[in-house]
C-alpha cells in the first residue's frame, strides 16, 4: 500500500497510464543497485530515489575529490573527502525518506559480487573500469538478473539493457589494450546527467514493465552533434559468459 505521503509524492506517477498505482507498488517494491556512484550512478541515484525504488544499494568504496564535482552533482564541496556511498545515503535520505539505502562501500571483486549484488533484482552499472564491468556482466548472467549499462567519455555516451544473450561481454569480449578513462581524456559535466537519467528512465522501465527497454539493443549519444542512434547487438556464439 501506498501512504498518503506516497500518494502526494507520486501523484504525477500514478496519472501515468504505464505506471499508476500498480507500477509505483512495483517501484515501492523493486531493489535496484548501483555499481559506482560517480558520473553515471549520482544522477541516476538522484531519480530511482526520487522515483520511488524501495531499496537502493550504493556500492562505491572511493571518496569525494574535488574533481569529481563537475559532474557528480550529488555532492557539494563540503563533502570533499568523505565516502561516496554514505554521503550519497545522506542526500537520498533527504529526497525521499521512504527509500531503503544500503551501503556497500567495498569494490567488487570475485570474493564479494556474488553475495552482494545477488540481494538486489536489477543492477545498474555505471563504474569506470572494464574489468568491474566484464565482473559484474559474469555475476548478473550467473544471478539472472537485468543489467543496465552505460558508459560515457568526451562528449559521447552508450547506454545498453543485458538481460540474458547478448551479454556485455559479447559487446566488450576483451579488455581494449587503450581503453580511455574520463580522468585521462575528459568527460564534459552534464553528459554526466544525461546518461545516468537515461539510465534510470531504463531501470524504471524494466520495473513497470512499461515501454520497450535496450535489452540487446545498444543507444548511442552524440551530444556534440544531439544527435543518438540506436544499433542490435548480436550474441556472440563463442562468448564464454551467455554462451559457455
Amino acid at each position: 500500500m501506498l501512504t498518503d505521503d506516497e500518494i502526494d509524492r507520486y501523484a504525477r506517477h500514478l496519472v501515468l497510464k504505464e505506471v499508476g498505482g500498480t507500477g509505483q507498488l512495483k517501484l515501492k517494491a523493486a531493489k535496484v543497485a548501483l555499481v559506482g556512484m560517480g558520473g553515471i550512478g549520482a544522477p541516476a541515484a538522484l531519480y530511482l530515489a526520487a522515483a520511488g525504488v524501495g531499496t537502493l544499494g550504493l556500492i562505491d568504496d572511493d571518496t569525494v575529490s574535488v574533481s569529481n564535482l563537475q559532474r557528480q552533482v550529488l555532492y557539494g564541496t563540503g563533502d570533499t573527502g568523505k565516502a561516496k556511498a554514505g554521503t550519497a545515503r545522506t542526500t537520498l535520505q533527504s529526497i525521499n525518506p521512504h527509500t531503503d539505502y544500503n551501503i556497500h562501500a567495498a569494490r567488487l571483486s570475485d570474493d564479494n559480487a556474488t553475495d552482494i549484488l545477488d540481494g538486489y533484482d536489477i543492477v545498474l552499472d555505471g563504474c569506470d573500469n572494464f574489468p568491474t564491468r566484464l565482473l559484474v556482466n559474469r555475476v548478473c548472467q550467473s544471478l539472472k538478473k537485468p543489467l543496465v549499462s552505460a558508459a560515457l567519455g568526451r562528449w559521447s555516451g552508450q547506454l545498453s539493457v543485458f538481460d540474458g544473450p547478448p551479454c556485455y561481454q559479447c559487446l566488450v569480449p576483451d579488455i581494449p589494450p587503450d581503453a580511455e578513462t574520463c580522468e585521462r581524456v575528459g568527460v564534459v559535466g552534464a553528459l554526466a546527467g544525461v546518461m545516468g537519467s537515461l539510465a534510470a528512465l531504463e531501470t524504471i522501465k524494466l520495473i513497470t514493465g512499461a515501454g520497450e527497454p535496450l535489452r540487446g539493443q545498444l543507444l548511442i549519444f552524440d551530444g556534440l552533434t544531439m544527435q543518438s542512434r540506436v544499433v542490435r547487438l548480436s550474441a556472440d556464439p563463442d562468448c564464454p559468459v551467455c554462451h559457455g
